[in-house]
């Protein structure tokens, strides 16, 4: 191996040294640690030093990395203290995610790191939102973001690649191609001969360097980086290295052919640079046994520190509370004046209100631009706040909801418009493991807001009509809008984006231009988990929500004779229970309206909640009415057999009758 020093000076020559040497030795530690059972698991990066310590090395303090479980470089690059790491592994109160997941899977703002999920492939959307925020703000700062040979084949890297080209942003994205995905050889996981080569495709910038001199790694990384600061774009480096353990120790090596490990053995990165220090006349073996002894010594004492830690005691308070950051809800109530405005413009109108309110809010989406998006609800937009804030996308839901996380960590608000609801499919991963678990993990929020439109009543079909809210309110970390009226829309849209949680906020297409309503003109707030009761009475409540409130109210006019307490539900995460709970007490009857399919719809919980806290006040059972669990059909008369729409009347006065 040819260590070329450039004009690098000594001290840095051996801080790289020193900075190599750390990770190394803290392994070999974490390896006997992890056979007497005092670490749960660990991933080695034994081999693949230089690329840690190289790439944070040319970092600023300021700028983000986003590693990965073999980046411990990273770590102790960034100087966290030892023992707070040692308390992350050994799941104790003082390590950075309380017990709650292991590893590397953390972040913390102090050190401008921001840890891995196990899907991998998300950490590169998250770094273009990041390098996002960056150029927004005009800091001139570079975000660098890793992954292994086996993560560029998942597709949320192909997209925030392409993100990061069509919009240059200014993310260094390293690839470490150590050989193996887990078992499976890189032969077996793509065909070409250089990862580096499929950036042409993107129109992005690529480098490769010898992943094991670390002199190759700091010298080539620092004159890149220089440049991006000064000309902003994206550039993919590719890494050649190699894994001299298992991908964790309990994987094993067997897989690997022996001559192959004797081969990368020989390249070291420690071992080599060490013996070129020692030739250069910089390291003598009495100064290589003082800085181990100094560091082993660190080691054993921050390990004290964290055996000392008490374990971290079970609170059920806790935990519910970590789930979302608080949220101080503040009442802007509306003015007097008013104009009438169909649901679609009180969506608009909200959101422009809230792009004036929120200066640096950025709006995503396909087509929202000078288009206006699909429906029109951005129409204009791009005029009064420009093209920074009103972004069109490409086709690529998972880079773009993990870019509104990257934004969020960078401390600014964004609304990413999906199409249809229907197509948050694609994008599924981010939304419940990244943005959904990132404040109970690490306590950092998603400030993003999500708008679904959704809904059946016009013949799009089994890929444009779904109402797919049950899917987000089964999972912790998320919040759930769905109104019906334009003015809870406006009011309720000012909330979802003034919180700084994930909010997803579900629109029916159906409800867009054919609901109007007299709506105040100035902004305006309406609190989460706050029911409205429509109409009071005596004989049943009807629980409903969405479209299917409008299909409740149209059957009660045919039945004026019936005193019914309707409540529209307005928001599923959180839920009015105490609104649900006292009406059905009073009536005595519940049913629920909902137009999505029975099995594992919304319906069903609440059912079980009056069946819980209500039942001696019930005089029949609780009736869910819902649509067919069937795909939802195109053609007129195949949509109206699906919907719940005209089968409720018949269930409402079934249950009166009971």
């Amino acid at each position: 191996m040819t260590f070329d020093k450039k004009s690098l000076d000594n001290t840095i020559l051996l801080d790289l040294y020193k900075r190599m040497l750390k990770p190394r030795l803290i392994e070999e530690k974490m390896l006997i640690l992890l056979r007497q059972g005092k670490v749960s698991k660990w991933f080695s990066g034994i081999g693949q030093e230089a690329i840690s310590v190289g790439v944070t090395s040319v970092m600023l303090d300021e700028e983000y990395i986003l590693p990965m479980h073999r980046n411990l470089g990273v770590f102790t690059t960034r100087q966290i203290p030892l023992h707070r790491l040692f308390s992350q592994w050994q799941g104790k109160a003082n390590g950075f995610t309380k017990g709650r997941d292991r590893s590397f899977h953390f972040g913390t703002q102090e050190y401008k790191i921001v840890g891995m999920i196990s899907h991998l492939g998300p950490q590169f959307g998250v770094a273009d939102g990041i390098a996002l925020a960056s150029k927004l703000n005009n800091n001139n700062q570079v975000t660098a973001v890793f992954t292994g040979e086996g993560g560029t084949s998942e597709g949320d890297i192909h997209e925030a690649l392409n993100v990061a080209s069509v919009w240059q942003l200014p993310v260094l994205f390293c690839i470490e191609n150590n050989g193996y995905g887990l078992s499976t050889p890189t032969s077996e996981q793509y065909n070409c001969k250089d990862l580096a080569d499929r950036a042409l495709g993107y129109g992005m910038e690529s480098h490769i360097i010898d992943g094991n001199n670390i002199l190759e790694v700091y010298t080539k990384l620092l004159e890149i980086t220089d440049n991006m600061r000064k000309n902003p774009r994206p550039v993919l480096i590719e890494f050649k290295t190699f894994r001299m353990r298992g991908h964790e120790e309990a994987s094993g090596t067997k897989y690997v052919p022996q001559e192959l490990m004797d081969t990368w053995a020989k390249k070291d990165p420690i071992e080599n640079y060490q013996e070129f220090l020692k030739n250069e006349g910089l390291l003598t073996e009495e100064e290589e046994l003082q800085i181990k002894e100094a560091i082993v010594h660190e080691i054993n004492e921050h390990l004290d520190i964290a055996y000392a830690e008490i374990d971290i005691t079970p609170s059920e308070t806790n935990e519910l509370n970590d789930v979302y950051q608080e949220f101080v809800y503040q009442e802007v109530k509306p003015n007097n004046e008013t104009k009438e405005l169909r649901l679609i413009d009180a969506i608009s109108e909200g959101l422009k209100q809230s792009m004036q309110r929120h200066e640096d809010l950025v709006i995503m989406g396909q087509d929202v631009a000078e288009y206006g998006g699909v429906f029109k609800i951005t129409d204009g937009f791009v005029d009064q706040f420009g093209k920074e804030r009103v972004r069109n996308t490409p086709i690529c839901e998972s880079a773009i909801i993990e870019t509104a996380m990257g934004l969020s960590i960078s401390g600014i608000k964004s609304v990413v418009e999906l199409q249809f609801s229907d197509f948050i499919t694609s994008g599924f991963n981010p939304v419940v493991n990244y943005l959904a678990k990132s404040h109970y993990r690490w306590n950092q929020n998603a400030d993003v807001v999500l708008r679904m439109p959704c809904g059946a009543g016009v013949a799009a079909g089994p890929f444009h009509s779904q109402t797919n809210e049950a899917w987000f309110t089964k999972t912790p970390g998320l919040k759930v809008v769905y109104p019906a009226f334009p003015y809870d829309a406006k009011g309720l849209l000012a909330t979802a984006i003034n919180d700084p949680n994930p909010v997803l906020f579900f629109e029916h297409k159906a409800l867009y231009r054919s609901i109007r309503q007299d709506v105040p003109t100035d902004y305006f707030t309406i609190p989460f988990g706050q029911a409205a009761t429509l109409k009071t009475g005596s004989d049943i409540t009807v629980i409903a929500y969405g479209a299917a409130v409008h299909w409740a109210l149209a059957t009660l006019e045919k039945h004026p004779n019936i005193s019914a307490e309707v409540i529209d539900l307005r928001t599923l995460q959180p839920l009015d229970t105490e609104t649900i709970f006292a009406s059905v007490k009073k009536t005595g009857k519940a049913i629920i309206l909902q137009e999505d399919s029975l099995f594992g719809g919304i319906a069903s919980d609440i059912s079980a909640l009056i069946m819980e806290h209500c039942f001696q006040y019930l005089d029949a059972p609780v009736k869910r009415v819902a649509s067919l669990d069937t795909p939802i059909p195109f053609i007129n008369q195949l949509e109206d057999q699906y919907l719940s729409r005209d089968k409720f009347e018949g269930e409402l006065l079934k249950l009166l009758d009971f």
